[in-house]
Formats: C-alpha cells, sequence, structure tokens
C-alpha cells in the first residue's frame, strides 16, 4: 500500500511540474536563414550567432562563432562546462597539462570541456565555425592577466 500512496504522490507532483517545464522549454526552431551574425565585442574579427539563451543567465545556451584565420585565444578557462561542434574549418585546442601540443578538430569533431578547464584554441589557414552549448553563465578567466582584451 505505501508504495502505491507514493506512486500516486508521484503522479501527482509530475501532472504540476510537467505543464511547466513544457511552458518554460517551449519547441524552437531557428532556420539556417534566420541565424543572425554580430561581431563580438571581445574578440577583433569573431562573429558571434546567439541561437538560444541569455548567455550572462542561469540557462541553456547555443551560439554558433565563427573564428577569422590564423586566431588564437590563448590559456583560459570558463566556469562552465562547454560542448562544442566543429561545423567547418578546423579548431585547434589544447587542454590541461598538453597546452603547447594539441589536436585540430575538423568538421563534425565534437569538443567536450568541463568547467574550469585549462585550455587554449586556435584557427590554421581558414576561417572556422562552431557550435557551443552550455549551461550559463558565462564567462573567460585568462591564465595570463596580461592576454585579457578587457584590460588592453
Amino acid at each position: 500500500m505505501k508504495v502505491r500512496s507514493f506512486l500516486t504522490l508521484a503522479g501527482v507532483a509530475l501532472s504540476f511540474a510537467v505543464p511547466a517545464l513544457m511552458a518554460q522549454d517551449a519547441m524552437k526552431i531557428v532556420t539556417a536563414d534566420e541565424v543572425v551574425w554580430k561581431d563580438d565585442t571581445l574578440f577583433k574579427g569573431v562573429q558571434i550567432a546567439n541561437l538560444l539563451g541569455d548567455p550572462a543567465k542561469a540557462e541553456t545556451v547555443v551560439m554558433r562563432v565563427k573564428f577569422p584565420t590564423n586566431f588564437k585565444i590563448p590559456l583560459h578557462t570558463h566556469p562552465v562546462s562547454e560542448v562544442i561542434t566543429v561545423l567547418s574549418g578546423a579548431l585547434g585546442e589544447a587542454t590541461g597539462d598538453d597546452t603547447d601540443k594539441g589536436v585540430i578538430l575538423k568538421p563534425g569533431s565534437l569538443l567536450v570541456l568541463p568547467a574550469n578547464h585549462t585550455h587554449r584554441v586556435w584557427t590554421t589557414d581558414q576561417e572556422t565555425t562552431f557550435q557551443l552549448s552550455f549551461t550559463g553563465p558565462f564567462d573567460i578567466t585568462f591564465i595570463n592577466p596580461a592576454d585579457d582584451p578587457r584590460k588592453k
């Protein structure tokens, strides 16, 4: 009888929770022709298209990022986990203790970085576009404060 009561209570709780979640997480479609690119305010030559969410808030964010050719972001961390999918070009990434070497990720590659993980990224001789997903709020902390473009 206790199990049945528990299941009934769980069912009642879900009947209230599911509509609230659905209202909060409504379906969204962004077609390719609706993607709006804007110049990044931190890095010259970088463009960002915010597809979902507000990076400054504690919510799911999906954005596309375009890096120009031969672009570099020095060693840094983020307070959030990141999921990166390379869409075009080639993205170099070096992480942890191996920041002098790294790997070149080609289109279709997936990179998952845990929060507060030291890494650097760069492009080669081609513009690179990737999709970035995370749960905000987003920030960047440079290992060497002199590398921070906000302080220049």
